[in-house]
């Protein structure tokens, strides 16, 4: 008896986390709504692990699925640990800045909630509340969605953009509104429902293609297009086979080809239809990301060095800092360090190297092959319509997570789908268990006992290990809020800062909150600096104690994770500045920094206009040129490097010079009014003003996505 009622805690448990990830976030907060969803997922898969072991203290038995998919995935787990482990930034490859999607403890995370799914979720009835839940769940996003869209005060202060939704990127909404059409599509065509039922299904998929239409994301329409058209065929081949064996005829598939159709049609047309939507409702989406292409070649590249186990999980920014392609710099995106590559899949394979390549592709495989193995070894007897629907859902997630990066949701998702189908085909397999019995032998009671034990310990420390690291996210929004200017507080409120700061890292260090350590410390240096020389002896004191927390902040973060070129940055802008104080013995250690930043990302035109402009303030004149010159070589239309080096000749009294830079940019930006006003200032000879980049076009090497 209380086995049974502590197995359906655990049920529910894990019913709730997957049902409300679509829609769960924490409103009038400022925390992200994907970071909010961890949240629910480790305390709900926690409790769920916690009350399954109790139940087996209860029942004295352990019941496991045999199952290939599940040691594979194993495989995976093991492949992504051994690669933080011997990463260089291990802290980053193991948990990250706040449970990244990339890191080890994720994907022990994630497939964990597979196996846990399989374990809980292994029988008809159980998996159709779940499909049947996240009916429920899709419709409330969908419509959620359209109101936010029509009515931006509905989103309870989290959606600020008409394309901001609860799902992470506005694509990913286009990815999850075809998973709706996908698990509609299915119900209508396999499974026995009511008329009030279909009308249902059939309202969820107008709404759902309609979001689909809003979006507009040509793989929604591609992959949807295949599975619908797939289905169409194999209804209508049961339609002739149902005939001449003289069985009952199954209705025409009208669903699947109406849906088969739509997805053909905005495909084929592109833009002359699929944009009219988005158009007309004044929606503008970029979602720029590497193509394959460049991610695979950016793999290469990384694997050179790193061939067995990768640079390490949750690292893809660094590879593409150092192997980026030059002709990013002339694009939008040259300052921009993705953090993915073209797919979340692609990702985990180029910073795991072979040997996660390896176990991604055993574990992919087979799923695929015990997949169609039991959908085509039930053809005669009829298929299991949960198991073909969990199946279908959760490839078509994979496939989407192969070609885009989607997210924290829809990867879950995936998972937890793989494991409902791998427990209900263990369930419709002969010997498809493995039983183990403990409580009639002591020393199998011992060491079961003793393991059980174990998970408990395990699961309740981990829990609360990660809401104390979450519980730093409300201090460091603290922080950054009190960096915010507005009419009521003109200046930043730089004590409450540094009060909110020592207590975001008191509950969890990471190099962001570390790099904002440093920031909020330099902004204490320039607000005394900026009282010149009128400085008490106290503040005097107080400048010197800002410095060093502010050189310390930056170091440890370089410590944290050393393949981070901002870290090395941070550092620089630190002693950048003190040299700008005209604290001494700082320029070596400017330049050192910088230089090694430069080293993790030397194709950044940026980090050599840092630079160029640590040299001029440290008298280096002719590094300072050198530096620039190098900048623009980097990047030949980099407007801040023109007024970098015309200010440079400026200072050193050559005007000409300075003039001959300043029209080489005014040739490359002629609309710029201030680099007109600039130029003109500079025949006049007088003090002209720094002007801002301007920024030009995409580049082919990013996909942009845009709507």
């Amino acid at each position: 008896m209380w086995s049974n009622i502590l197995d359906r805690i655990s049920f529910l448990s894990l019913y709730l986390v997957i049902v409300l990830l679509p829609i769960f976030f924490l409103p009038f907060t400022q925390i992200p709504i994907e970071t909010g969803k961890t949240l629910l997922f480790v305390v709900g898969l926690s409790i769920s692990v916690i009350f399954w072991a109790l139940a087996r203290f209860s029942d004295g038995k352990v019941v496991l699925p045999r199952s290939r998919v599940l040691f594979s995935g194993f495989l995976v787990v093991l492949a992504v640990l051994v690669s933080s482990l011997f990463s260089s930034a291990q802290q980053m490859s193991l948990f990250g800045t706040m449970f990244d999607i990339g890191t080890f403890w994720f994907i022990f995370a994630g497939f964990l909630f597979m196996f846990v799914c399989s374990l809980v979720l292994r029988d008809a009835r159980s998996a159709s509340k779940v499909l049947f839940g996240v009916v429920i769940s899709a419709s409330l996003a969908m419509i959620f969605q359209l109101a936010h869209l029509f009515n931006s005060g509905l989103s309870l202060g989290m959606l600020a953009n008409k394309t901001d939704n609860i799902l992470g990127s506005w694509n990913a909404l286009g990815l999850f509104a075809g998973f709706a059409v996908l698990i509609c599509l299915l119900v209508i065509e396999f499974f026995s429902t009511t008329r009030r039922s279909k009308i249902f299904f059939g309202i969820l998929s107008l709404i759902s293609v309609s979001i689909l239409a809003i979006v507009n994301f040509m793989l929604v329409w591609e992959i949807l297009g295949i599975f619908s058209l797939i289905i169409f065929v194999y209804k209508v081949s049961s339609l002739s086979r149902n005939r001449e064996e003289g069985l009952p005829a199954a209705h025409f598939p009208a669903f699947s080809f109406a849906v088969a159709m739509i997805s053909l049609l905005f495909f084929m047309s592109g833009q002359f239809i699929g944009g009219a939507l988005p158009q007309s409702l004044g929606l503008q989406n970029i979602d720029p990301s590497p193509n394959f292409t460049t991610t695979m070649s950016i793999a290469k590249q990384s694997f050179a060095h790193n061939p067995v186990l990768g640079i390490g999980p949750n690292r893809f920014g660094d590879i593409w800092n150092m192997y980026k392609p030059a002709s990013i710099n002339q694009s939008d995106f040259w300052d921009v360090t993705f953090s993915h590559g073209s797919g979340l899949l692609p990702t985990f394979f180029a910073t795991t190297g072979y040997l996660g390549i390896a176990a991604w592709l055993l574990f992919l495989g087979l799923f695929i092959l015990a997949g169609f193995k039991s959908i085509f070894s039930n053809l005669e007897r009829g298929i299991n319509k949960e198991m073909l629907a969990f199946f279908v859902l959760s490839l078509y997630l994979f496939i989407a997570a192969f070609f885009y990066s989607v997210g924290t949701v829809l990867f879950l998702l995936a998972l937890a789908f793989t494991g409902v189908f791998i427990g209900l085909s263990a369930s419709h397999r002969a010997n498809g268990h493995i039983n183990i019995l403990f409580l009639d032998d002591h020393r199998k009671s011992f060491f079961s006992i003793l393991l059980l034990v174990c998970i408990l310990v395990a699961a309740a420390a981990g829990t609360f290990k990660y809401i104390e690291r979450f519980a730093s996210i409300s201090y460091y929004s603290q922080t950054i809020q009190a960096f915010q200017t507005s009419t009521d507080n003109p200046t930043p409120r730089i004590e409450n800062a540094q009060l909110s700061i020592a207590k975001t890292l008191a509950l969890y260090v990471n190099d962001l909150y570390l790099r904002t350590y440093s920031q909020v410390y330099l902004a204490k240096m320039n607000s005394l600096a900026a009282k010149g020389s009128n400085l008490t002896d106290t503040e005097k004191t107080t400048f010197q104690t800002s410095l060093q927390e502010a050189i310390s902040g930056a170091q440890i973060a370089t410590t944290f994770d050393n393949g981070n070129q901002l870290n090395f940055q941070a550092l620089g802008n630190v002693y950048s500045a003190a040299l700008g104080f005209g604290v001494k013995d700082v320029y070596d250690k400017t330049i050192e920094a910088y230089a090694k930043a430069a080293e993790l990302n030397p194709a950044n035109p940026g980090i050599q206009l840092s630079l160029a402009s640590a040299a001029f303030v440290g008298g280096k004149i002719d590094d300072a040129k050198m530096y620039a010159n190098k900048a623009l070589e980097l990047k030949s239309d980099y407007l801040d490097a023109y007024i970098t080096i015309a200010q440079i000749f400026k200072n050193e009294g050559d005007n000409k010079s300075a003039l001959i830079y300043a029209n080489q940019a005014l040739s490359l930006y002629p609309d710029n009014q201030d680099l007109v006003k600039y130029v003109e200032a500079l025949k006049a000879n007088t003090t002209p003003t720094v002007i801002p980049e301007t920024p030009k076009d995409n580049t082919k090497e990013v996909n942009t996505k845009k709507k």
